[in-house]
């Protein structure tokens, strides 16, 4: 319970020490998650509604709650136990809908069809080795091909390497963004608003 605590409503409202640990492996399986939502529905087309629709209802969601946060949370501390769920529940409800707005954002940017994947890929590859090829060619004579084929092989897995440690670090980041902002809005609104109702 302290750990969802920490992680829902952060150290300005939790007194556990979750902000304190690091938690690398927690975000970056965040970032896998969000990953698997948008490749399930490329590979599938299931949950379109929920993972790439209705993007400005989940921006209306995200807004409100995150400027209601000070008013749900700032006496979570004094509350009932029956009290404490719908505070957290609403905080999972605001980083559901972070969490679809990327993936709102992220899908379309597969925008080559699944059946079409291969032969993107080949032709892709194909028109990466020929541009290497020819920069080698007045250069390395019989060897352009080879130095093409090295080169440019390199330069695509490189490429895929940085688009797949993309895929899982950006919605980390934005997630961990979204809780930085969170903060300090809170701690700022807890000091000019909730100072005479917060002990913090």
């Amino acid at each position: 319970m302290d750990y969802l605590e920490g992680l829902l409503l952060g150290r300005l409202w939790s007194d556990t020490d979750f902000e304190n640990r690091r938690h690398l492996t927690l975000f970056l399986l965040y970032g896998l998650f969000v990953d698997v939502l948008v490749l399930y529905n490329y590979l599938t087309g299931g949950m379109t509604g929920l993972i790439t629709g209705g993007f400005m209802q989940k921006v209306i969601i995200f807004v409100v709650l995150f400027f209601f946060c000070p008013a749900i949370c700032f006496a979570y501390y004094r509350m009932p136990l029956w009290g404490k769920i719908p505070v957290l529940m609403s905080h999972i409800l605001k980083y559901g809908a972070l969490t679809l707005l990327i993936t709102a954002w992220a899908r379309p940017k597969l925008s080559v069809s699944f059946g079409d994947l291969k032969d993107f890929f080949i032709s892709y590859l194909n028109k990466t080795l020929e541009r290497f090829t020819e920069k080698y060619v007045d250069t390395a004579g019989t060897f352009a091909t080879v130095l093409g084929v090295i080169s440019g092989g390199v330069y695509v897995v490189v490429v895929v390497v940085l688009i797949v440690l993309s895929a899982v670090l950006i919605p980390g980041i934005v997630f961990c963004v979204a809780r930085f902002l969170q903060y300090w809005y809170d701690k700022v609104v807890s000091m000019l608003v909730l100072a005479d109702y917060t002990d913090k």
